[in-house]
């Protein structure tokens, strides 16, 4: 397949009727409806069929390389059909895929391979120096590349080719495993047994979200806005889409006025932002925004950060009442809200099912209407099926009490019992909906000689949400200066992803520290919101 090219697919025999399961969604959909158009992207096309040949053939092509049920791979992959392929060969051949964010460093993904028990990687070749590093860092036996050649990887093409592309003879259900970073120390991966549900399957399975977003199976044209890695765009721009019949029109990399190009082009019905997509989107100049019909859009679904109220409020104006709120993350799923309902109790995140979220003080005790603590949502009936942190049992804990769980998140319930989140985890930073935590950036500025103590915190940015600061405590004997800054920017830009970096370094005489040694980081970040600046 070079790219943008299909293979050859041969008709479907017309008793393949696979048993319904994870990954086999698609392969109703090419029997039904096998020309279909399921994927669109710059990087190439598939039909249903296509793509299910694709998911058959990959899923071979790694059994005969020793991956085999129970066993982990991951993904380094851009917005590519490849992506698509990849997670639906491994959904239903019983693999765990833990799609890898490619913005990270080789030593972070070396890390996630190493943690994950990863028995093979399969690279986008966009990515090669940053796979071949962390390959070269592990054990990881069985590589692949995607879209060209990479040194100690085979081509992922031939390796599709030389399979049959019929339906697997023993499909059995995988499931994914995305890592998220915690407060402290490495990220972890979320675990759940195959079938165990994660936000995307609770929303697909409980019908209210679904009904409301005016899905039409087998007629929806979905736009992908972000990255795939990402657990929202993964449920609710792909494996969602997917299991309805839907097209999806992948982007690869954002630009407002090129979404509402593609809206228009592609009569696209349905899509994922993050809000710092909607405050681009209505910041464009008016003459900009008339030039496209965007009349086809029947729902607008956001989540992973707060929206600023004045940007939805225009949004909606703009749009029409199409614009849907979640809360939920990789863990779990909490609540939604739709337009008119929001426009009511501006800054809700939704009215949670009676049981569904529960606010707790510092006692663990629920509390009333009103009063503000922290958020535990309800996990799965079935002990068995409720998340895990792969293998931190401790971290696992300290997430449930009872039969529910936190994120870290505080809010209240309303009187009416509509949620509203008054912050997130006490140090999380939220940045054009990616979470950054700050504990992460503090241990890599204490390893440069300059630096006696750092406290990173998240400062207002009106595109981005937050911006990362570092205020930093220097050795004795060691001047502040603007060279100094710059300095510790570059060695954490050497050690982490881009987007964890400081922006902006800020020098104090003293951090705020316990005597036990715990760092008041909320001081800190409250000095920066009274003065008012960055």
């Amino acid at each position: 397949m070079t790219e943008g090219a299909r293979t050859q697919t041969p008709q479907r025999p017309a008793q393949a009727q696979p048993a319904p399961g994870p990954g086999l969604a698609i392969a109703r959909w090419a029997d039904s409806k096998p020309d279909r158009p399921a994927i669109s992207s710059a990087h190439g096309d598939r039909t249903y069929a296509e793509l299910d040949a694709n998911a058959n053939r990959l899923a071979r092509a790694l059994r005969r390389r020793g991956v085999v049920v129970g066993d982990q791979i991951a993904l380094v992959c851009s917005n590519r059909p490849e992506f698509a392929e990849v997670l639906q060969a491994g959904l239903r051949s019983g693999l765990r895929v833990t799609p890898v964010n490619w913005h990270l460093s080789g030593d972070e993904v070396a890390y996630i391979l190493s943690d994950s028990g990863a028995k093979a990687l399969i690279s986008d070749v966009r990515f090669a120096g940053t796979c071949t590093e962390a390959m070269a860092a592990t054990d990881v036996g069985v590589g692949l590349a995607i879209g060209g050649s990479i040194h100690g990887f085979e081509d992922y093409e031939p390796a599709l080719e030389a399979e049959d592309p019929s339906a697997l003879d023993d499909p059995a259900p995988g499931s994914t495993m995305l890592y998220t970073s915690g407060t402290t120390g490495r990220p972890k991966g979320v675990f759940r047994p195959p079938g165990g549900a994660g936000a995307g399957a609770q929303a697909t399975g409980g019908g209210p979200l679904l009904q409301a977003l005016q899905v039409t199976l087998g007629e929806d044209v979905h736009l992908c806005t972000g990255p795939l890695y990402h657990a929202a765009p993964l449920a609710f721009s792909l494996n969602i889409p997917l299991a309805t019949g839907a097209t999806i029109v992948l982007m690869d990399g954002w630009d407002p006025e090129e979404t509402l190009r593609l809206v228009q082009d592609h009569g696209v019905t349905h899509t994922h932002m993050v809000p710092t997509m909607f405050h681009r989107l209505v910041s464009l100049p008016d003459e900009v925004r008339s030039r496209y019909d965007t009349s086809s859009l029947r729902s607008v679904l956001h989540g992973a950060a707060p929206c600023p109220v004045p940007v939805k409020q225009a949004l909606i104006e703009w749009l029409g009442p199409i614009v849907y709120e979640y809360y939920a993350a990789t863990e779990g799923w909490g609540s939604f809200v739709d337009s008119e309902t929001w426009q009511r109790k501006p800054g809700s995140v939704g009215q949670p099912a009676d049981g569904q979220i529960e606010i707790r003080g510092d006692d663990g005790n629920v509390l009333p209407a009103g009063e503000v603590g922290t958020v535990y949502l309800k996990a799965p009936d079935d002990p068995a099926t409720r998340f895990q942190y792969y293998n931190d049992p401790d971290k696992t804990a300290r997430a449930y009490g009872g039969d529910h769980f936190t994120l870290g998140d505080m809010g209240y319930l309303d009187e009416d019992g509509h949620l509203f989140l008054t912050d997130r985890t006490a140090d999380l930073i939220i940045s054009g909906g990616v979470n950054i935590y700050p504990a992460e950036v503090d241990a890599v500025l204490l390893t440069h000689p300059a630096v006696g103590d750092a406290c990173t915190i998240g400062v207002p940015n009106e595109e981005w949400g937050e911006e990362v600061k570092s205020v930093i405590e220097l050795r004795d004997g060691v001047e502040p200066s603007e060279a100094l800054a710059a300095e510790l920017i570059a060695h954490c830009r050497d050690r982490l992803a881009r987007y964890k970096c400081p922006r902006s370094v800020d020098f104090v005489d003293e951090l705020p520290r316990h005597e036990t040694g715990k760092l008041y980081r909320r001081l800190v970040r409250e000095r920066y919101r009274a003065r008012g600046d960055t």
